[in-house]
């Protein structure tokens, strides 16, 4: 049973950045409402394992109040809570302070800042030191994310000194149209497994304002709007789903290989062709793949 929920609050954000899993912009559509969080949190109530409750976007700070309102609902119920933010709103030090002040007043448990050139350029001030600064004043507990534009290097444990892709990018989202020229590849047949999720029975899932239940971004196993997230969690069989079950049985791969596609084209690693065979999908699953935006196709 789930564990963890995180909220993608918003699809919006300031930044557009290169490695986005979610397509993020200054244009992108979908927020949670008050009385669709509320919707949520009452049913919370049914799923005796939570413990932990995230609010990320986008960024989460373009709706500061319904996102302490959600804090305070969550802390209400017993529930650890955590925030991911770019910084945008530490426009200095003591105004950072300001900002994060209420949420140590709510005993957040956790504050992750971004803080990488994808998201303040060499030119620009890096507005997410002074909330890293500003987090350390107040002794809140969080740290910076930092992911490194992608860069080719050889492992000397990799098969025949093979060169890898370093960075911690992941290939889905934006990221396959920004940053995937002149890197290594592989036959799309190599990529047998899923590394990072467990389709099976998932501790985390994603949820945004369309209510979509992403086990990975982009990849649904319902819709909370249709049926409520206790029900679903409870109900859900990866190996039957039409998109997870071959995941599970055969990861990128088996995905590409029961709906026909690709001959001898090469990809990145095993998000990269997953990204890319759900994306063809869409249409033929709107279910269970979306939203658009996710894919770059709204």
């Amino acid at each position: 049973m789930v564990s963890s929920v995180h909220f993608l609050f918003t699809y919006a954000c300031l930044f557009e950045c290169d490695h986005c899993f979610l397509f993020c912009s200054p244009s992108s559509k979908g927020t949670f409402t008050h009385k669709q969080l509320a919707k949520v949190f009452l049913d919370f109530k049914n799923i005796d394992t939570l413990s932990f409750v995230y609010f990320e976007g986008g960024e989460p700070f373009l709706y500061y109040a319904q996102i302490l309102e959600g804090i305070r609902m969550a802390k209400e119920m017993g529930l650890k809570t955590g925030i991911v933010t770019n910084g945008y709103w530490a426009t200095s030090v003591a105004d950072a302070e300001l900002w994060l002040r209420p949420l140590l007043e709510l005993g957040i448990s956790d504050i992750s800042i971004s803080n990488d050139l994808f998201h303040y350029g060499e030119e620009q001030e890096n507005l997410a030191l002074n909330a890293l600064k500003a987090l350390n004043r107040l002794k809140l507990p969080g740290d910076s994310i930092c992911i490194d534009k992608p860069s080719i290097t050889d492992e000397k444990d990799q098969e025949k000194g093979a060169p890898v892709v370093g960075g911690g990018v992941m290939f889905r989202g934006r990221a396959t149209e920004t940053l995937t020229e002149g890197l290594p590849t592989k036959h799309w047949n190599e990529f047998t497994e899923c590394p990072y999720e467990d389709l099976e029975n998932p501790q985390r899932v994603h949820l945004d304002a369309y209510g979509h239940v992403h086990i990975c971004q982009g990849l649904s196993m319902g819709n909370i709007w249709k049926i409520p997230l206790s029900k679903l969690t409870l109900e859900y069989d990866g190996k039957t789903h039409p998109i997870c079950g071959p995941l599970i049985k055969g990861g990128p791969a088996q995905l590409a290989r029961e709906f026909n596609m690709f001959e001898e084209e090469k990809f990145i690693d095993h998000c990269h062709l997953c990204f890319t065979v759900r994306k063809a999908l869409v249409e033929k699953f709107p279910e269970y793949l979306g939203p658009k935006q996710v894919y770059g196709l709204d």
